[in-house]
């Protein structure tokens, strides 16, 4: 799979800054607010195992620390950038992709659950700032909302 970059810094972007917390039903509608409905639950289930992740693991539910999301959509792509203010994230390697029947706690492994959602539901999933910020995309077709075939 080809990495996607996203949109440069002169394309508009959105940004939403909040403490270290877990009530994150309003964060999620207006980072939602813009995704063709048909993938609203899809992608909400995503965003919030990222922020929840960011907070607790990252941020360690310090409300004297902030998480900040910036994100934009662009040809069908939506993207959101997640920066937390902890030490940082070591990924590991790609998570695997079994056949759903299949998925056991030892197929898993070390990616963890968590990690394994956001896998199965975004384009692309990567780690920069030593961990510390989570780029995330999904491709949506934009004339029937319906995911690219690649």
């Amino acid at each position: 799979m080809v990495a996607l970059s996203p949109p440069s810094t002169t394309h508009k972007w959105g940004t939403i800054s909040f403490v270290s917390t877990l009530y994150l039903c309003p964060i999620l509608d207006r980072l939602l607010s813009q995704v063709p409905r048909r993938w609203r639950a899809e992608i909400r289930l995503g965003l919030q195992e990222a922020l929840v992740n960011a907070v607790k693991h990252g941020n360690q539910l310090d409300t004297q620390k902030v998480i900040s999301v910036r994100y934009t959509t662009r040809a069908g792509r939506y993207w959101w950038i997640i920066a937390d203010q902890g030490k940082g994230f070591e990924a590991p390697c790609d998570c695997p992709e079994p056949d759903e029947a299949q998925i056991t706690d030892h197929t898993i492994g070390d990616c963890g659950r968590g990690l394994y959602i956001l896998h199965q539901i975004f384009d692309e999933v990567r780690w920069v700032q030593g961990g510390r910020e989570l780029h995330l995309c999904k491709q949506v077709n934009r004339w029937f909302g319906m995911p690219r075939v690649s």
